[in-house]
């Protein structure tokens, strides 16, 4: 039983720490309710004020893993490092009434590599990173137990992907699921257990494990397409891939450049599928690396085949034509005598008809005349498409060599 004097004092600094709870934001919450955030922020103490919330410094906010992604990367320079080997122990059997149990060190698992994987899901190079490490080998243990080798640390990258080191080409990889193996991993150590011998029957002697292989690597994307489409801006090349494929790269009524290839897969009533790239960025001076100079100019390499999209509306339209061979000539010789098709775009606008006799008669060649805003004259673009793939299947398999697939 407690005194009542005792009671009535110890109740006191009671009764005032309820008439602080009672004014303190924590006051009437139920058992098992959250605390607010408010309550959260400020210090425990009944006179506290709500600070402001400070402004945050100015600057450019970082961008989202999402717009990120919607960035087109071609080149990146990579720090590949292969895990490290695991060591080797150096132990000795124990064991009841076995006094001599003999050396039981197991060897040290082995390093991870580091692979290059292509993806078809995977478009760009904006999603590798800079540097990878792979994952390191366990060490060995007792009872000649050996370390757990490191996983492999796979990078998966587009089609296309051209890896160098230093200006020398180490891999091409061209075929979705081809691999390459960019760094080693380091061999485990050995344990005292791969020393014994007939005149060493108690080595205490192990390894460590040895590093990973380092290299530095530089990876390009050169787009895989069957045509490549050529042209200076606002020739109409991407409203003219939209027309023909299912690609969607961006259109509008006012002139603009387009930042990044395109690809389109153009579908045939046979199942046959070509593969068509719009190829930005070629302007005159675009191999002294003027404009976006020779950013894109290494997509046209792979392609069988070129579109040359000039403007028919223009004045003097052959002239698109000598300007943009003599830009891919100077690039890469040979380039510009690839198979090629000259389309006029545009012939939808009244002055571009005008011209069209005349650009016939200054090329020689046939030329296609159409309008990817309208349509007109698409049907005979396909055609020609599929006639020129078929020309180059039977060049290439008369000469052995596998046709590339869509």
């Amino acid at each position: 039983m407690i005194p009542a004097r005792l009671s009535s004092a110890s109740l006191c600094p009671l009764l005032e720490g309820v008439a602080q709870w009672a004014s303190c934001p924590w006051a009437g919450l139920k058992p098992g309710q959250l605390l607010p955030k408010q309550a959260l922020s400020r210090p425990l103490s009944v006179g506290s004020v709500d600070h402001a919330k400070q402004p945050e410094p100015p600057g450019k906010k970082p961008l989202s893993e999402k717009k990120l992604k919607r960035h087109f990367v071609d080149q990146r320079r990579v720090f590949v490092r292969g895990g490290n080997g695991g060591s080797g122990a150096s132990c000795f059997h124990s064991e009841p009434r076995k006094e001599f149990g003999g050396p039981d060190g197991g060897d040290g698992g082995n390093g991870g590599h580091v692979i290059l994987r292509v993806d078809q899901q995977v478009k760009s190079l904006s999603s590798v990173l800079s540097q990878y490490r792979g994952f390191a080998g366990e060490d060995g243990g007792s009872n000649n137990c050996s370390g757990r080798g490191g996983a492999v640390l796979y990078v998966q990258v587009p089609v296309g992907t051209l890896v160098k080191e230093g200006r020398e080409v180490v891999a091409d990889l061209s075929s979705p699921g081809e691999e390459y193996i960019a760094a080693l991993g380091g061999p485990g150590g050995k344990g005292n257990r791969f020393f014994l011998a007939n005149d060493n029957r108690a080595p205490v002697t192990c390894t460590p494990g040895q590093p990973g292989q380092e290299r530095v690597l530089s990876l390009e994307l050169k787009t895989v397409a069957h045509a490549g489409m050529v042209g200076f801006p606002n020739a109409g090349k991407s409203s003219l891939l939209r027309a023909i494929s299912n690609a969607k790269p961006a259109v509008a009524s006012y002139p603009f450049t387009t930042l990044k290839p395109h690809v389109g897969i153009v579908h045939y009533e046979d199942h046959q599928q070509l593969a068509v790239a719009d190829i930005p960025g070629i302007i005159r001076g675009a191999h002294r690396n003027k404009g976006l100079g020779l950013s894109f100019l290494r997509h046209i390499e792979r392609c069988l085949f070129l579109l040359f999209v000039v403007d028919l509306s223009l004045p003097e339209p052959w002239t698109q034509v000598e300007d943009l061979k003599y830009e891919l000539e100077k690039y890469q010789e040979g380039l510009s005598t690839r198979p090629h098709q000259i389309i006029a775009n545009k012939i939808d606008l009244p002055q571009a008809r005008a011209h069209l006799a005349k650009l016939q008669a200054r090329l020689g060649q046939e030329v296609i005349a159409l309008s990817a805003l309208t349509g007109e004259n698409l049907e005979q673009l396909l055609l020609r498409l599929k006639e020129l793939h078929g020309t180059h299947l039977e060049a290439g398999l008369g000469q052995g060599r596998r046709p590339l697939r869509g």
